[in-house]
C-alpha cells in the first residue's frame, strides 16, 4: 500500500516541475531570443516480486512480476528552433536566421545569446543595454594597399563604431577609363604650331584629389590622328610646371626624360585597344593591362605625384574601345577623396559593419562574430538571455555569419521567442490532469489504509 502513496507523491512532485517549466515558457512569450523548454518523464525503479522463468520441457516460460515505484524527470530540454523575426528599423538590432549565437563579453568571460537588441554606448562600443556586456567581433585593419579588411581568423574583440569619427583624405593614384571612341570621327591633322584643335576632340573630365584632399579637375582629350589610331593629351587644374603622360614598358620603369603630355593609342581593325605609347619615346605597352602614368606637381609640394590611368586590357573588349558608335569614353572610377565624417553605418547579412562618410565614401569598420556549438542544448542558461558553455555543449566554433553552418544576420530586426502558446496551454491542461490524477492516487490509497485500520472495530 505504501508503494502507491510514494508513486503518487513522485507524480505530484514531477508534474509540479513540469508546470514550473510551462509557466516559465509562457512568462517569456515576449522575451527576445528566448528558447522554449520541455520536460520529459521516465519511470523509476521497479520492485521485482518474482523473476522471469525460462521455458521447460513440460511448460512455457514465465514473465517477471514487477511493481513500479513511481516516475521521475528524464530531461528538461531547451528547443533551439527558429523564432519569427520582428522588424524594428533600429540598425543595431540584430537577429540570427539559422543556427548560432552572438558573443558578448565581460572582461575575459564570454557569454552567448540569441537576443540581438544591442546599442552603442558613449564610446561607440556595441553593447547589450540590459547588462552592458560588449558585443564581440573583429575590427578592420588596413592592409598593405591601404584598404580596410577584417581578419575573421583572429581572436574576437570589442566592436567599436566611431560615429562622427573622421576618415583622412586619400590622394588619387588610380583612374579607370571605359566606353567607346567613335570610329567614324574624322582624322584631325595638326595645325601650323603642331597642336590639335580642342573643339574637335573627345574631352573627359574627372575631379581627383591631392594628399590634402584638395580637388583638381583632370582633363583628358582624344583626337583621331590616323585610321585605328588616336592621340590623347592631359591637363590638370592647380598644377605647377609641366604634366606628363608616361607609358611604362620594358622593366616597367618610368622614362625620366619623357616630358610630353600626350600618348598614342592604337586599336585593332575590330575595335579593340592593342597598345599605348609615349609621344616622342620608344616606350610602348601592348600586352596585359594598359596603364599610363600621369605625373604632376601641386603648389607647396615639390614631389611629383603619380596617377595610374587604366585604359583596359590589350586585345579585350573592356576599358576603351573603338566602334562605330557615339563616343562615350569617360573616367568611371577614381580612388581619391577628401576628409570626411562618419554619418551613418549599416550591417549586412554576414555581420560586416560599413561606415558611410560625409565625403561619399564607405569603409569597413568591423564584423560581428558568431559562435555555433555541436550541442547547443548542452549550454547552461545564465539568466538575462545569456548562455555559458558546459561540459556537454562542446567548445564554441567562432567565425563569420553565413559560413560553416552559422546563420545569417538580419539587421533592423529581432528574433521573437519560439514559445507556441497553443502548445503551452495544451501542455498545461495535460500537466494539470496528470497532477490531479496523482493526487487521486494518494487519496484512494489513504482511503484503503483507513479501511484497514477500521477492521479492528
Amino acid at each position: 500500500m505504501m508503494r502507491s502513496l510514494f508513486s503518487g507523491v513522485s507524480g505530484l512532485k514531477n508534474h509540479q516541475t513540469r508546470m514550473d517549466v510551462v509557466g516559465n515558457n509562457i512568462s517569456n512569450v515576449n522575451t527576445y531570443g528566448f528558447k522554449t523548454s520541455r520536460v520529459t518523464f521516465q519511470d523509476m525503479l521497479s520492485q521485482t516480486i518474482a523473476g522471469a522463468a525460462k521455458p521447460e520441457e513440460n511448460k512455457g516460460g514465465v514473465n517477471p512480476k514487477q511493481v513500479g515505484l513511481g516516475m521521475m524527470i528524464a530531461s528538461i530540454d531547451r528547443l533551439f528552433t527558429q523564432g519569427s523575426l520582428q522588424t524594428t528599423g533600429n540598425q543595431t538590432d540584430l537577429a540570427i536566421s539559422g543556427d548560432g549565437f552572438f558573443i558578448t563579453a565581460k572582461g575575459d568571460k564570454k557569454y552567448y545569446t540569441r537576443a540581438g537588441n544591442f546599442t552603442l554606448d558613449k564610446d561607440g562600443t556595441m553593447v547589450s543595454p540590459a547588462n552592458g556586456l560588449r558585443v564581440q567581433g573583429w575590427m578592420a585593419t588596413r592592409n598593405e594597399r591601404g584598404e580596410k579588411v577584417v581578419n575573421t581568423s583572429g581572436t574576437v574583440e570589442d566592436l567599436i563604431v566611431p560615429i562622427y569619427g573622421k576618415v583622412e583624405a586619400k590622394e588619387t593614384d588610380y583612374i579607370k577609363y571605359k566606353c567607346n571612341l567613335d570610329s567614324k570621327m574624322p582624322v584631325i591633322p595638326l595645325n601650323a604650331t603642331g597642336a590639335m584643335r580642342a573643339s574637335a576632340g573627345v574631352t573627359t573630365n574627372i575631379d581627383v584629389y591631392d594628399k590634402l584632399g584638395d580637388p583638381h579637375r583632370l582633363t583628358l582629350t582624344f583626337w583621331k590622328t590616323a585610321p585605328n589610331q588616336w592621340t590623347a593629351s592631359a591637363a590638370i587644374t592647380g598644377s605647377i610646371g609641366p604634366v606628363t603622360l608616361d607609358v611604362t614598358a620594358g622593366a616597367n620603369q618610368p622614362d625620366q626624360t619623357n616630358t610630353s603630355n600626350r600618348m598614342n593609342l592604337r586599336f585593332s581593325p575590330d575595335g579593340r585597344l592593342i597598345s599605348a605609347a609615349d609621344e616622342g619615346s620608344p616606350d610602348e605597352l601592348n600586352q596585359g593591362s594598359i596603364a599610363v602614368n600621369f605625373k604632376y606637381r601641386v603648389a607647396g609640394d615639390p614631389t611629383v605625384r603619380n596617377i595610374a590611368m587604366d585604359l583596359g586590357k590589350a586585345g579585350l573588349v573592356e576599358g576603351i574601345t573603338q566602334y562605330s558608335s557615339p563616343s562615350t569614353t569617360k573616367a568611371v572610377e577614381q580612388n581619391g577623396f577628401t576628409m570626411g565624417y562618419m554619418e551613418a553605418f549599416n550591417i549586412d547579412d554576414s555581420g560586416v559593419i560599413t561606415g558611410v562618410y560625409s565625403n561619399g565614401t564607405k569603409e569597413t569598420i568591423g564584423q560581428v562574430g558568431m559562435a555555433v556549438f555541436t550541442n547547443p542544448g548542452g549550454l547552461t542558461a545564465n539568466g538575462e538571455n545569456l548562455f555559458e558553455t558546459s561540459n556537454n555543449s562542446g567548445t564554441p566554433n567562432i567565425g563569420a555569419a553565413s559560413e560553416a553552418g552559422r546563420g545569417k544576420i538580419a539587421a533592423g530586426t529581432l528574433e521573437m521567442s519560439n514559445v507556441d502558446l497553443s502548445e503551452q496551454f495544451t501542455d498545461m491542461i495535460i500537466t494539470q490532469r496528470g497532477f490531479q490524477a496523482n493526487s487521486r492516487t494518494i487519496v484512494t490509497s489513504d482511503q484503503m489504509l483507513q479501511e484497514l485500520i477500521n477492521l479492528k472495530r
